[in-house]
């Protein structure tokens, strides 16, 4: 590991009252220690994993809009809004790495196409791919030197099999590279070994694969799909 943690400068703040402040888990935060090369950020839409992770690439001098500390373009309310009050504790620190945003993904592929690099992902426009195989293209082709990766949603244009060839492109650099993911995909979860952080309460928490809603769901809905359907639908 290179990021050991994340430490809330309490001490800055003026109104904790004033997003993202007020957010249950950043109100709550002190220091969030990293034990994984592969750490998972779970939680509903609004609970601030992406908020974090935004303020960590903010941090690591990325491109909060997506990309790395070489990719300069700019993205209306792409600036992180956390990423001062933090505190980042490295062993050693390290440069590299990448910041990918699964919504900004479209204007990081013209900024891409801006500077004629296409060449580093797969040798034709990331416009020119299926969404899935644009991100793809990204993992394999941009994430080959030991950094630090850090991934929001990365599911959103991922197939279920292509969410597998994921998991071998972590496997495959687990041991150079460290990897923060924010991520809803209980396929993803599963990578063995990684360490889940819950945001769905007022502080952060560890969590067990198995104890995730997203393991518990997809495994209850395909065990019992009529059941859950006619509960679901009924007047």
């Amino acid at each position: 590991m290179y990021l050991r943690s994340v430490e809330l400068l309490t001490e800055k703040i003026g109104n904790p009252d004033q997003y993202p402040f007020h957010i249950p888990t950043i109100r709550s935060l002190h220091k969030l220690e990293f034990k994984s090369n592969v750490t998972f950020f779970v939680g509903e839409n609004g609970s601030g994993k992406s908020t974090i992770l935004e303020a960590i690439a903010y941090q690591c001098g990325f491109n909060t809009a997506g990309g790395g500390r070489n990719n300069v373009y700019e993205m209306h309310a792409a600036e992180s809004s956390l990423g001062d009050y933090l505190r980042l504790s490295w062993m050693p620190k390290i440069s590299n790495g990448f910041f990918m945003r699964s919504e900004s993904f479209y204007q990081f592929a013209s900024h891409i196409d801006s500077i004629g690099a296409n060449e580093h992902y797969g040798g034709r426009s990331l416009h020119e791919q299926s969404h899935g195989e644009s991100f793809l293209n990204l993992f394999l082709n941009r994430f080959h030197r030991k950094g630090l990766y850090l991934l929001d949603e990365p599911e959103a244009a991922l197939s279920p099999a292509r969410q597998l060839s994921l998991l071998r492109i972590l496997h495959d650099l687990a041991d150079t590279s460290q990897f923060i993911i924010a991520t809803h995909s209980p396929i993803i979860l599963g990578y063995p070994g990684g360490h889940i952080l819950s945001f769905d309460h007022s502080e952060i928490t560890e969590m067990a694969y198995e104890e995730t809603e997203h393991y518990q769901i997809t495994r209850r809905f395909l065990e019992n799909r009529n059941s859950i359907l006619k509960e679901l639908f009924k007047n």
